[in-house]
C-alpha cells in the first residue's frame, strides 16, 4: 500500500486505505534524508473525497467543509523523528477548521528509490468547537524535493460529527527557514525524555499478579465504534489502550489529539484557582465576578456571585434547575454558537436571577466561561496588565507539570489566538498529557519541580479530602458532588461489597462520553468516546482490588488520622524532633513564626554551618493518600543569582535509600508558603522526614518552617 508509484501518481485514490499504510514498519532503516523546512500542501481546498457517516445537523451539506483547510507547517528532524515547530491549535483562517500537526517519524524502504518516507498525524479541528477529528498523512521526500501527499481522517471524538475524509495533492518542500532548529529539536528530545512509562493495559494484569484485575472493565461498556483511546495511571505507570479507528489502529496512538470539552472546565478552570490562591491566598475564590467582569458590575443578578460560586455551578442565575435542561436549552446553543466575546459575554450574563448563590446547582458552560474572565481580571490586578489567565495556567502550571506541547493552547472567542479563552472546554491533550494532570492532583498533591503549584487546602476540597467542604451537590436522579469544576461520586457496598469503606471519587468528565476519574489510592482512569456513554464504575473496581492488595481497601481502608507530633513546635523542645541546638525557636523579631510563637529556624548565621530537622513517622498500610504539608519562609541576604546556601527535605525508609523530595536556595526567597508532598509510596513504612540546610561562608539566609502536618484521610 502507498507505494512510490502511488504517492507520484496523479490518479486520486478512490477511498481510504489500512491505517497501517502510514506507520513505521518494524523493519525500517534510519533515514537517509533529513527534512527542515516547510511542507505547504497544494490545491487542499478542492481535492479529496468525504463521506458523511454521522451528521443529524446536515454539516455536509456545505461543500467547502469536505476539504483540508489551508495546510502548511514547518519541520525539523531529530533521527528518525519529524517535529513540527508549531504545536497545539494552529488558527488556519479556514470558515470550517483549524488545524494540529503531531510529531511523526521518516525511514528508508525498499522501492522509494532512494528517497525517505515520512508520516505525520494530524487533527482537524471545527472552528469555535471542541471536536477532533484525527488523520494521517504520508509522503516521499529527498534534501530537495517532495513527492505527493497522501492524507486521510478515519477517526474522531465526537459525538455529532462523523466521518471519513481523504485525498492525495501535490507539496511544496521550501527548505531551511527554521528558526533555532537545534533548539526544536533538543526541546522535542527532552519531551520525550520527560513523557510516562508506558506499557500496554495487559501488562496490568502481569505487573499485579495477584490482585485479579479484570482487563476487560478497562474501555468496558463503550461501544466499540465509539471508542477513541483509553488508559490507566498506576504506581508510576502509564498502561494504556488501544487507539481504534474505521481503518484499524491510529499508526500515532501516543500521538492522538484528544479534546477536553467539561474535563477543561476541571483541568484549566478549577486548577486556575488553586493556583491563583496558592499566588495570592485563598480568599481569591470569594472575589466577586461582578467586581471583574465589567459588564456584569451594573447586573442585580450577579450581586454576591463569587468565583467559586461560578465554578460550583451554583451562581443562583437560571432557568430551569433541573438536571442539565439549561445547558441543553437555547440559551446555552447561542453561547456555544457565538463566536465573538461581545455575543459569548451577553449570552452568559443573560440567564434570570432565580435564588441566592451557593444554595442551587445548575450547570452551565457560560458559568466556568465567566469564573474564567473574572480569574483572568484579578491576575491583572496582581500581576499587571500583560498577565493572561491561560498564560499563567499554562507556564505556572501544565509546564512545570511536564505536560507536553499540544496541550499548551486553547480555543478562544473571535477565533483568535489573542481572544478570551472560553475556559469551560477548548483545550487539548494526549494520553500522557491527561495521565500527568491526573498524577499531579492525586499523587504529587500540586507539587511540580519541588514548587507548590497548588493550594493544599483547595485542592484538598477539590478531591473531597475535606469533609468540611465537599462542594455543592447536583440535580438528576443520582447526585453527584461538585466542587471547584470538578464532579465526585460515592462510592458504597450498594456499588460493590468490597467497598466496606464508603469513599469518593473526583472526575472530570466531558460531552459525548470522556472520564477522568481521580481515585483515592493515587490511580486514575481515562477514556474518551463519542456515543454518550460514561462507564467507568467497574474500574473503580479494579483499582480497589489493587489497593487491597497493597494493603488499603476501598477508596482506603486508611483512618484519618495526623501522624507528625508537634508539627507547630508550641511545646518550645523539639521533641519528637531530632533537631540541631537552637533550631526551635521563638525569638519573634528576626524570623516570626506564621503562627503561635514557635517555629524552626535553620541557618541564618551567614558563616559555613549545616542543620538539621528530622522526625520519623510510620505511615499505616494503604495510607496512599498520607501527605506532608509545611509553611516555609526563606529569607536571604545573598544578592547574586547564585544558589550558595541551601535546603534540602530528604524522606527516608527504614533500611533504605533517601528520596529527595524538594530543594531550595536563597534564589527561593519569598514569605511563608505552602508546600505539600505526597508520602503514599511510603504507606507500610517507617520513614524518617528529614531538613538538612547548609549555608556557605558569607551573608546568611534562614529557612524557617512553620504548622508541619503528615496528615492521612480516611
Amino acid at each position: 500500500m502507498l507505494t512510490a508509484a502511488q504517492l507520484t501518481s496523479t490518479t486520486a485514490p478512490a477511498a481510504t486505505v489500512a491505517n497501517s499504510a502510514f506507520a513505521l514498519p518494524t523493519a525500517a532503516a534510519p533515514p537517509t534524508n533529513a527534512f527542515e523546512g516547510t511542507l505547504t500542501l497544494n490545491g487542499v481546498a478542492t481535492a479529496g473525497g468525504f463521506t458523511a457517516l454521522k451528521d443529524p445537523y446536515g454539516y455536509a451539506g456545505t461543500e467547502a467543509l469536505k476539504h483540508l483547510p489551508p495546510f502548511s507547517v514547518q519541520l525539523v528532524q531529530n533521527g528518525s523523528h519529524l517535529v513540527p515547530l508549531v504545536r497545539g491549535v494552529q488558527i488556519t483562517g479556514s470558515p470550517y477548521w483549524n488545524l494540529a500537526v503531531g510529531p511523526g517519524r521518516a525511514w528508508q524502504e525498499n522501492g522509494d528509490g532512494g528517497q525517505t518516507r515520512a508520516a505525520l498525524p494530524f487533527a482537524l479541528i471545527e472552528r469555535n468547537a471542541n471536536c477532533v477529528h484525527n488523520g494521517v498523512l504520508s509522503f516521499l521526500f529527498t534534501t530537495t524535493s517532495v513527492s505527493k501527499v497522501r492524507y486521510q481522517v478515519t477517526s474522531e471524538t465526537c459525538e455529532y460529527f462523523q466521518f471519513d475524509l481523504w485525498g492525495q495533492v501535490g507539496a511544496t518542500y521550501t527548505a531551511g527557514g527554521v528558526a533555532s532548529p537545534d533548539v526544536v529539536r533538543n526541546a522535542y528530545a527532552a519531551e520525550v525524555a520527560d513523557r510516562l512509562p508506558t506499557k500496554p493495559i495487559a501488562a496490568l494484569a502481569t505487573d499485579n499478579p495477584t490482585a485479579g484485575v479484570d482487563l476487560s472493565a478497562f474501555g468496558g461498556g463503550i461501544t466499540a465504534s465509539a471508542l477513541s483511546t483509553y488508559g490507566f495511571f498506576y504506581n508510576g505507570t502509564n498502561y494504556v489502550g488501544d487507539c481504534p479507528t474505521r481503518q484499524g489502529a491510529y499508526p500515532f496512538c501516543g500521538q492522538l489529539l484528544l479534546p477536553s470539552y467539561s474535563t477543561a472546565k476541571s483541568a484549566f478552570g478549577g486548577v486556575a484557582l488553586m493556583r491563583l490562591a496558592q499566588k495570592y491566598g485563598a480568599e481569591v475564590a470569594n472575589e466577586l465576578v461582578k467586581d471583574h467582569v465589567t459588564e456584569a458590575s451594573g447586573l442585580t443578578a450577579w450581586n454576591g456571585v463569587t468565583i467559586n460560586h461560578a465554578l460550583d455551578m451554583a451562581t443562583g442565575n437560571y432557568t430551569s434547575a433541573d438536571y442539565e435542561v439549561d445547558e441543553s436549552g437555547s440559551t446555552m446553543l447561542d453561547f456555544f454558537t457565538a463566536e465573538g466575546y461581545t455575543q459569548k459575554m451577553s449570552t452568559a450574563l443573560s440567564f434570570p436571577h432565580k435564588t441566592t448563590p451557593g444554595s442551587v446547582w445548575t450547570y452551565h458552560t457560560s458559568d466556568t466561561f465567566l469564573a474564567t474572565r473574572a480569574m483572568d481580571d484579578l491576575l491583572k490586578d496582581r500581576a499587571g496588565s500583560g498577565a493572561e489567565i491561560f498564560a499563567m495556567f499554562r507556564d505556572e502550571v501544565l509546564k512545570p507539570a511536564k505536560i507536553g506541547p499540544d496541550a499548551l493552547t486553547t480555543l478562544r472567542t473571535d477565533n483568535s489566538a489573542t481572544g478570551a479563552a472560553f475556559g469551560g472546554y477548548g483545550m487539548f491533550w494526549t494520553r500522557d498529557d491527561i495521565a500527568k494532570m491526573a498524577k499531579l492532583l492525586t499523587v504529587d498533591d500540586g507539587v511540580a519541580g519541588g514548587q507548590q503549584l497548588l493550594h493544599p487546602g483547595l485542592l484538598d476540597a477539590t478531591l473531597q479530602r475535606d469533609s468540611a467542604d465537599r462542594g455543592v451537590t447536583t440535580s438528576g436522579s443520582v447526585p453527584f458532588r461538585y466542587n471547584n469544576a470538578f464532579w465526585a461520586r460515592e462510592f458504597t457496598t450498594a456499588d460493590n461489597a468490597s467497598f466496606t469503606n464508603p469513599f469518593s471519587v473526583p472526575f472530570m468528565s466531558g460531552f459525548g462520553g470522556i472520564t477522568v476519574a481521580l481515585m483515592p489510592n493515587g490511580s486514575s482512569y481515562y477514556v474518551f468516546s463519542d456515543n454518550n456513554e460514561f462507564a467507568w464504575s467497574n474500574a473503580v473496581v479494579q483499582s480497589n482490588k489493587l489497593a487491597q492488595m497493597a494493603g488499603g481497601g476501598g477508596g482506603s481502608s486508611c483512618t484519618a488520622a495526623e501522624l507528625i507530633g508537634n508539627g507547630g513546635f508550641e511545646t518550645g523542645t523539639a521533641s519528637p524532633w531530632t533537631a540541631s541546638s537552637g533550631v526551635v525557636d521563638n525569638r519573634t523579631t528576626l524570623q516570626p513564626p506564621r503562627t503561635g510563637s514557635w517555629k524552626a529556624w535553620l541557618n541564618g548565621f551567614g558563616s559555613a554551618n549545616t542543620e538539621t530537622l528530622s522526625q520519623t513517622v510510620t505511615v499505616p498500610a494503604g495510607c496512599t493518600n498520607a501527605t506532608l504539608r509545611f509553611w516555609l519562609r526563606i529569607d536571604s541576604a545573598e544578592n547574586l543569582a547564585n544558589a550558595y546556601d541551601t535546603l534540602k527535605l530528604t524522606a527516608t525508609p527504614a533500611g533504605g535509600a533517601a528520596t529527595t523530595l524538594a530543594q531550595w536556595s536563597n534564589l527561593n526567597e519569598a514569605n511563608y508558603t505552602a508546600k505539600s508532598y505526597s508520602l503514599g509510596a511510603f504507606a507500610g513504612k517507617t520513614v524518617t522526614l528529614t531538613f538538612t540546610g547548609a549555608e556557605d561562608y558569607s551573608l546568611q539566609t534562614s529557612f524557617v518552617i512553620d504548622d508541619a502536618s503528615v496528615s492521612t484521610t480516611g
